[in-house]
């Protein structure tokens, strides 16, 4: 782990240790008690202990394993083999970027008649893939099969994904998803229609047959249910700049992917994708459950001694949206996003002091906060964040974006 993450984590740290040490004196009952503790322990791991996604990508040789890597990432990551194959012996390699890193079981490709040009000391591509699953378990598998080679005899390659999954299954005690990948369908006819959105009629529906084909082997092969998504990954780079793009579903993919990954591997891909309608899904999913446990402190008969709490978790959340941005975070940076808020916060505050001024920003919060009060407040401190770190939108518009949230949240609670 790089200084910067420890440096990151030390903050998360530290606002961890300063809620777990006030909640014991809490006037909250046990059972809000318990909730927030699940909720500081899934933040924990979305954050403290991240790491980079484990993907196990199968398929034969041309089926767009380098190709899909590539266009994840949105930057050259892994040569790609237009003849030979390239991937030799079955291994994990760590993709790196600024944004983050992605671990890939980089297989040789499953019925390949030729031998890859790297080195390869297994006996077969099924047992190298074997070796490196022993040593370390794959998140998810990938099955990536082309477009028009879906109705073609991969009944071989399905019966070795099989063996893998039982692999895993026996050495790790983990039942690992699959995710169907219908790769290069740029290449189905008609030809004339080889661009994003792929909106032609017969276009579509010859994508729509070769998902449902592949969709039923898989079923019927390996695993049911596997969700099977089209993609066209095809980008070209000159000097790691792009310079022809025609990619198609992959934020789909990836979206799918982060929803079946630990919480631990969440965060580094969708910070690495850079695709903001994951990221801030992602931010949203985690502000509605800081919401939900800021407002059941806020219903309890006496909240006012556990805002400190409230502020805790809404540092928290605020923190791990930036982190997610894949901008740099720091505390300086979470002082600007407040201070963009109105709020006049010191460089040496504290949680309580700044539980002081959360109040002031939260309209009508008074010397309290009820429990609608505090989750429609958080939820907008939510929305706010993502507009100041994922969208980078001005400061004029993230304080309107947090009045309008709040003022919107407000109301269908009370409408309710």
């Amino acid at each position: 782990m790089s200084q910067k993450e420890n440096v990151k984590n030390d903050q998360m740290n530290d606002i961890l240790k300063f809620i777990y040490e006030i909640l014991p004196e809490s006037k909250l009952s046990e059972k809000v008690k318990r909730k927030l503790v699940n909720e500081l322990e899934h933040l924990k791991a979305f954050t403290i202990d991240a790491r980079p996604a484990r993907i196990a990508i199968v398929g034969r040789r041309g089926s767009g394993k380098s190709s899909l890597i590539n266009a994840i990432f949105g930057e050259m990551r892994a040569e790609i083999g237009d003849v030979k194959a390239r991937t030799g012996m079955g291994k994990w390699h760590t993709y790196q970027s600024d944004s983050g890193n992605l671990e890939i079981l980089d297989t040789r490709g499953l019925g390949e008649a030729d031998k890859p040009e790297e080195e390869s000391l297994q006996k077969s591509a099924i047992e190298e893939v074997q070796a490196s699953i022993i040593e370390k378990c794959p998140d998810v598998i990938l099955f990536l099969c082309k477009a028009k080679e879906v109705s073609s005899r991969i009944d071989e390659d399905l019966s070795q994904l099989l063996e893998l999954k039982e692999t895993i299954q026996a050495e790790h005690d983990y039942d690992v998803p699959i995710i169907g990948v219908v790769t290069q369908v740029d290449e189905l006819s008609p030809k004339s229609a080889d661009k994003p959105p792929f909106d032609h009629p017969v276009k579509q529906k010859n994508i729509a047959d070769a998902t449902d084909v592949l969709s039923v082997k898989l079923r019927d092969k390996v695993s049911n249910p596997v969700n099977v998504i089209p993609v066209c990954c095809y980008v070209e780079f000159e000097g790691n700049e792009i310079v022809y793009d025609i990619r198609w579903n992959v934020d789909h993919l990836v979206d799918y992917l982060i929803e079946q990954l630990p919480n631990e591997a969440q965060m580094v891909l969708a910070k690495l994708a850079k695709i903001k309608s994951i990221q801030k899904k992602l931010a949203r999913r985690i502000g509605s459950s800081i919401a939900g446990a800021t407002g059941l402190i806020g219903a309890s008969p006496i909240p006012g001694p556990d805002l400190p709490i409230v502020t805790g978790l809404q540092m928290m959340m605020v923190t791990t949206i930036a982190r997610i941005s894949g901008n740099k975070t720091d505390k300086r940076t979470v002082m600007k996003f407040l201070s963009a808020l109105g709020l006049n916060v010191g460089a040496g505050f504290a949680f309580r002091q700044l539980a002081r001024q959360l109040l002031k920003v939260i309209p009508g919060a008074g010397s309290a906060v009820s429990g609608l009060v505090a989750s429609a407040g958080t939820y907008a401190l939510c929305e706010a964040a993502i507009a100041y770190f994922i969208e980078e939108y001005s400061i004029e518009k993230v304080r309107e974006t947090y009045k309008n949230i709040f003022k919107s949240k407000k109301n269908e609670a009370e409408n309710e």
